[in-house]
């Protein structure tokens, strides 16, 4: 089993929430079901070029039996077009469901 988490920045325009809206559809049809942690962005920070960057952002989680990597890859470079984002991190965890 696969844990994926979407880490999706949160900016001042809706496209975010919308964003949420359609991958919700999406991942519940495909999937079975998705976590949004939504109401309490966390903080990102990174290091650009010796300054530190920052963003909220919220999470959504799906699991998954199989990772289809090529699948997710597009689901990833479609958020970046998106949302205008040099990178949106996707990342896939093994999980054992207790």
């Amino acid at each position: 089993m696969h844990l994926i988490e979407i880490l999706l920045p949160v900016t001042q325009s809706s496209d975010v929430r919308r964003e949420v809206e359609s991958l919700g559809k999406l991942f519940t049809d495909k999937f079975g079901g998705l976590t949004a942690f939504v109401r309490s962005p966390g903080e990102g920070m990174w290091a650009d070029k010796g300054a530190v960057e920052r963003d909220d952002v919220v999470v959504l989680e799906v699991m998954t039996q199989e990772l289809d990597r090529e699948w997710w890859r597009e689901v990833r470079i479609g958020l970046q077009d998106r949302l205008n984002q040099k990178e949106i991190i996707v990342r896939a965890h093994v999980i054992d469901k207790l």
